[in-house]
């Protein structure tokens, strides 16, 4: 048997996937810089990984358009702008507004416990974090970040579409790339403060009213709004380098 401080792998996990969850989890919270190069030694020293493990995971990552590579150059963080932010937010809009819809229509009695209960788990955690008197950790803001990946994934698990939920988990992590670095900053907690959670609750209210229109709206709603407060924190930190 294993000692106490022992800690088993998960079985159905490889090493390429366990490779490519810590890289794609770095990537998404701005541990790694856009443009920056990714190289296999110093991501082995980081990671423990060795060589084959680390290019599957950035095959992958590729793949998904999280990363890029150049030919004899290797593999580097693909870099952000204020165009291709919004067309991951318009093109998230698309696919996931029509899960939600569908989702409305077809969900039953345990979808709409899925959306509650997602979001009460969502908003405790919410909740708690603005009570800290402190900056969160970066443990807690990946608890609070988890639990809203899951309330919307919560919200289109009825779709019936396994496609369309494929395609939101790529622009989920799309637009969390651009949220995470920035709503950690003071602007972004503003805004968080003032209308986050109420917004989620709205959604959830309407979700599960079968108030179909107004829940998609109020979806796509937050998305953009969301997409115009990470824009003028971009362009303030745009400002500050040009010293102006």
């Amino acid at each position: 048997m294993p000692s106490d401080n022992t800690t088993a792998q998960p079985a159905d996990q490889t090493l390429g996937q366990l490779a490519y969850d810590r890289i794609r989890a770095d990537i998404l919270k701005g541990q790694f810089r856009p443009g920056s190069p990714l190289r296999l030694q110093a991501l082995k020293e980081r990671y423990g990984f060795s060589f084959s493990p680390l290019r599957e995971a950035l095959n992958r990552l590729q793949s998904e358009q999280l990363v890029v590579s150049y030919a004899a150059r290797g593999f580097r963080v693909t870099e952000i702008s204020t165009t291709e932010m919004w067309d991951a937010i318009e093109t998230r809009i698309l696919i996931d507004c029509e899960a939600f819809r569908r989702s409305i229509r077809r969900g039953d009695d345990d979808w709409e416990g899925r959306v509650m209960g997602a979001f009460h788990k969502l908003s405790v955690c919410f909740e708690r974090n603005l009570k800290l008197g402190r900056a969160a950790t970066e443990e807690e803001t990946t608890q609070l970040e988890d639990r809203h990946r899951a309330f919307h994934g919560a919200l289109i698990s009825a779709s019936g579409s396994n496609w369309m939920q494929v395609f939101s988990t790529q622009l989920y992590n799309q637009t969390q790339r651009y949220r995470w670095p920035y709503f950690t900053t003071e602007g972004g907690n503003v805004f968080l403060r003032q209308s986050y959670l109420a917004e989620h609750r709205q959604i959830a209210a309407h979700a599960v009213a079968r108030r179909e229109d107004e829940a998609v709206a109020m979806m796509a709603k937050g998305f953009r709004r969301t997409g115009e407060i990470i824009e003028s924190l971009l362009k303030g930190q745009d400002e500050v380098a040009r010293g102006t």
